[in-house]
């Protein structure tokens, strides 16, 4: 690989937070001043993630791409090595995109505004490196201090239970982290070499035992940020005292890192243990979706009923990871861009109308719906989208996940019915709690005292462009995914046929039938 003739993707991280650094000196008294500053400098970061993809990136290359490494601390064999293939160009592009949102979202803002922004540009150079690191020592690195800021945006602007929230958070996330170290030194010292570059990593024959080993640990870490029952229960308490920037990042990226490090670390680089792992990543997948499809129907916060909606969702993405087709991994990866997009549309939509009406509770509200008729617009739109309505992004997400591993060859016929089956009552499950909600928020029994309060007003502005802004890629991947799928079919195509050749019962014509043994791959089949 060449190094690219401009380090864009070191630009695009760093840009951000060697603007945020500025933030302190910059004179301003009521944060208007600093919302604007922290606003061009999100959509400079964009406009260069666009232009480096458009000018710079070639979608019929499945490799890494715009690589670029520079030593950073040789004693520890430590450099700053980036790149972009078709698996972190598209979460890239959606991190960027997400983020300059969530900025104009946090328009009202007024405690500490300084801090707030200086920590959302941040984490905006954080998040992008965690998908464009190429060295597995500066992942870690990058994976921890992307946690800090999240901390402290829970910690300080939450809501009552903010700190059991926040804490809640870095206690599962940051614990982990370790089997992200623990697996990286292993495969790091694994070997006559001593490396921590992913592809060096990727190319070692490891024992069978222990890359079954590194993948349990990998999938324990990935699996909180996922997050995977039964890894799942700080998510519903982030969300339900984060504000709606956060929200927004939350579900619009944060969840996509640990789909995304499934993919790059557990199957690209650990593929003979996720022929042995696939089936468990689907049964999780299938107990993500049904399990809190029925825990968000009960739910009668708002906030909470959304988070666990967004962990239903993400089960999708397993089963499409666990395939082992082009169109169900193809799938999983669109499931994440959309889902990324409809989740920040919804969660932003709750932190509008809580803004209004002051509660969470689906109990007291009812009848708004008539006095807020652009709210009840977007909402009613933004959660078709959720249910996956023919026409957007989440229905070809998941119908592309769904018929990739009906027609896979490596698990049995019945295996394959039985989940369809399961995954298919978690998605009529989907609008009915989505419709319910909207049926008791929107619709009545009008709670009088809150109709007629005079700060319900109907949506302005900034927060109907901030929808569009998000229905526009949603509808436009609905009609058109190519759009979004030629980005990285080349990429996924590639891993799919290395994942294929690490089951051996497949080159054979046969199937792996749910709880029999697999026999365990040749040292080095795959490589």
């Amino acid at each position: 690989m060449n190094m690219a003739e401009f380090p864009w993707l070191t630009t695009i991280i760093l840009f951000p937070i060697a603007a945020s650094l500025l933030i302190p000196v910059i004179p301003d008294k009521d944060g208007r001043t600093v919302r604007w500053y922290a606003l061009i400098v999100g959509l400079i970061d964009f406009a260069l993630i666009v232009y480096t993809f458009c000018n710079h990136y070639d979608l019929s290359n499945p490799n890494i791409q715009l690589f670029e490494s520079y030593s950073w601390v040789p004693a520890l064999d430590l450099n700053w090595s980036v790149g972009a293939d078709g698996l972190s160009m598209p979460l890239i592009i959606l991190t960027g995109f997400i983020t300059t949102l969530a900025i104009l979202a946090s328009w009202p803002v007024t405690l500490k505004p300084k801090l707030f922004f200086f920590l959302i540009l941040a984490m905006y150079g954080g998040q992008i490196a965690v998908f464009a690191v190429q060295d597995m020592l500066l992942f870690f690195l990058v994976w921890e201090l992307e946690l800090i800021p999240v901390y402290l945006l829970l910690s300080i602007w939450g809501g009552k239970k903010r700190l059991y929230a926040a804490t809640k958070f870095i206690l599962y996330t940051a614990g982990g982290s370790l089997f992200i170290l623990l697996a990286g030194l292993a495969m790091a010292f694994y070997g006559d070499t001593v490396t921590f570059d992913m592809q060096s990593l990727a190319a070692k024959d490891y024992a069978i035992n222990l890359e079954l080993l590194l993948y349990a640990a990998f999938l324990i870490a990935y699996g909180v940020k996922l997050p995977i029952f039964p890894l799942h229960t700080w998510l519903p308490d982030a969300h339900g005292e984060a504000t709606a920037p956060v929200h927004m990042l939350l579900a619009g990226i944060l969840l996509k890192m640990g789909g995304y490090a499934i993919i790059r670390m557990n199957a690209q680089m650990l593929p003979d243990a996720h022929a042995v792992f696939a089936p468990i990543l689907v049964i999780l997948g299938v107990v993500n979706i049904i399990y809190a499809a029925l825990t968000s129907f009960a739910q009668r916060n708002l906030k909470r009923k959304i988070a666990y909606s967004s962990i239903s969702h993400m089960g999708f993405v397993l089963i499409g990871i666990g395939s082992f087709t082009d169109l169900g991994l193809s799938g999983a990866v669109l499931q994440m861009v959309s889902h990324g997009l409809i989740g920040a549309s919804l969660f932003f939509m709750v932190g509008a109308t809580y803004d209004r009406t002051h509660t969470l509770m689906l109990d007291e509200m009812g009848g708004i719906g008539k006095k807020m008729k652009k709210s009840f617009a977007m909402w009613t739109t933004c959660s078709l989208a959720s249910l996956a309505l023919p026409g957007m992004s989440g229905f070809v997400a998941e119908l592309m996940v769904f018929v990739g591993f009906a027609t896979s060859d490596a698990y049995s016929l019945p295996f394959r019915i039985v989940i369809v089956f399961l995954a298919a009552v978690g998605v009529i499950l989907t609008p009915i709690y989505l419709l319910s909600m909207l049926r008791e928020m929107l619709y009545g029994p009008e709670n009088k005292e809150l109709v007629e309060h005079e700060a319900l007003i109907d949506s302005e502005p900034r927060e109907v462009f901030i929808i569009a802004c998000l229905l526009v890629p949603i509808i436009g991947i609905g009609l058109y995914p190519k759009i979004l799928t030629q980005i990285y079919d080349a990429t996924t195509v590639q891993l799919t046929a290395r994942l294929r050749n690490s089951v051996p019962t497949l080159a054979e014509g046969a199937s792996v039938a749910l709880g029999e043994p697999m026999e365990a791959p040749a040292i080095g089949s795959s490589r």
